[in-house]
């Protein structure tokens, strides 16, 4: 039985290796020149070469997103980017346009391309036409079914590997312009930006749906609607494994690194499981309570089940109420068992504090003290400060706390 790849979103070096630490098997970055989902984070060519060479070191590869739509400006550094990749020995990328697609494969002719789901892939004759371009793999539409996967899967050539997006914020629609600010600041939608950065963000909201909201982001690359709640196929790893997907993928880049880190665990422990007796394998809760204690939006199953089902986003299993706080992540650890952080919520002692590590179960602990910045021994901290704490249990580098 194939290994399917977990594959999830990274928008730092901090991510990438987070994500790695937990359990992804490969990991996708924004892009700096034509990268959809562009945050002002993002990655130097020097830490870019960094996290290859850290994912690499431990057997597990990255791609970079070339996926906007492009205009003609746009291709001005695009050969130069593209070597810059080659260079910093990334394992792919991921297009969607046949400029772009062209442009590749002259200037680096031996790099991998996969096939972004803005590309749209229903059915398999597209996928096999793609495959004649020199596509390695394709991201199949949001809107496919597990048996539209399966088909697809049937009829394309053996060495043509399948990628679908399993967990997080679908987007519904794309669009190159920014629509929404430049009406409401009057602005060009070419050559008034100047000082334009970061993302703007916003909320569709139905009229006869009140209190459901459309997440709208929008950056100097253009718009992006999402949906209303989040994707979650946590429950299905079978049913992904056989339909014969290569690579299951994470959505968020936009996300915090607990968020990611819940994520990715939460699957890994999910397909691990599989692997061991798929045959016998069975859903635990607990993987799902995990994804919900770092989510603060509600599940649906998309189209995986039936294309023209209406699936009921109240049912309670599928409803997130976050009542979880995230105190930071373990950047070091003494000899003398102190834990250095800093803090992303306040803290005393006492507190009754939660521990996620990759490949381990969910830990309870108990914080028994606090140094502050000066080594002073004090009874609590507040967030943003930096301190060393210890637990009645020992802790780790790249460890993450939480408290409900």
């Amino acid at each position: 039985m194939h290994k399917v790849e977990l594959l999830a979103p990274i928008r730092d070096l901090e991510q990438l290796k987070i994500a790695l630490n937990y359990g992804a098997d490969s990991v996708y970055i924004g892009g700096e020149v034509l990268g959809m989902d562009n945050s002002d984070k993002n990655f130097t060519q020097e830490e870019l070469i960094e996290g290859v060479k850290f994912a690499h070191e431990r057997g597990k590869r990255v791609y970079v997103t070339v996926n906007v739509l492009p205009h003609n400006d746009d291709f001005k550094n695009l050969d130069k980017y593209l070597i810059e990749l080659e260079q910093a020995k990334i394992d792919a990328i991921i297009i969607v346009d046949p400029g772009v697609l062209a442009i590749a494969k002259k200037v680096v002719p031996n790099m991998e391309i996969h096939l972004g789901s803005q590309a749209n892939i229903t059915n398999y004759a597209t996928a096999n036409f793609w495959h004649k371009q020199g596509v390695k793999r394709v991201t199949v539409a949001r809107e496919l079914s597990f048996k539209e996967m399966s088909d697809l899967k049937a009829k394309v050539p053996f060495d043509m590997e399948i990628e679908a997006f399993i967990h997080g914020p679908i987007c519904i629609s794309y669009s190159g312009r920014r629509l929404i600010s430049n009406y409401l600041n009057v602005r060009n939608n070419k050559t008034d930006y100047s000082d334009y950065t970061g993302v703007l963000d916003y909320n569709l909201v139905e009229e006869k749906r009140k209190g459901e909201y459309y997440p709208v982001y929008e950056d100097k690359r253009g718009t992006f609607f999402y949906n209303s709640k989040d994707l979650c196929m946590i429950e299905f790893i079978p049913e992904l494994v056989k339909t014969g997907l290569s690579s299951l993928k994470i959505e968020g880049r936009m996300k915090s690194s607990y968020h990611l880190a819940s994520i990715v665990r939460a699957y890994k422990m999910a397909i691990d499981e599989f692997y061991k007796n798929p045959e016998e394998w069975k859903f635990n809760d607990s993987w799902l309570e995990e994804i919900k204690k770092g989510s603060s939006r509600d599940f649906t199953t998309g189209f995986y089940l039936d294309e023209t089902v209406e699936y009921n986003y109240d049912d309670e299993k599928y409803s997130v109420v976050n009542l979880y706080d995230y105190i930071g992540l373990i950047n070091d650890v003494d000899e003398d068992g102190q834990a250095l952080i800093k803090l992303e919520d306040n803290i005393k002692v006492g507190d009754k504090i939660e521990i996620i590590a990759p490949n381990k179960e969910t830990m309870t602990s108990k914080l028994e003290s606090i140094l502050n910045e000066n080594g002073e021994s004090v009874d609590s901290a507040k967030e943003n400060q930096i301190v060393k704490i210890k637990l009645s249990l020992g802790l780790e580098k790249d460890y993450m706390l939480r408290r409900e």
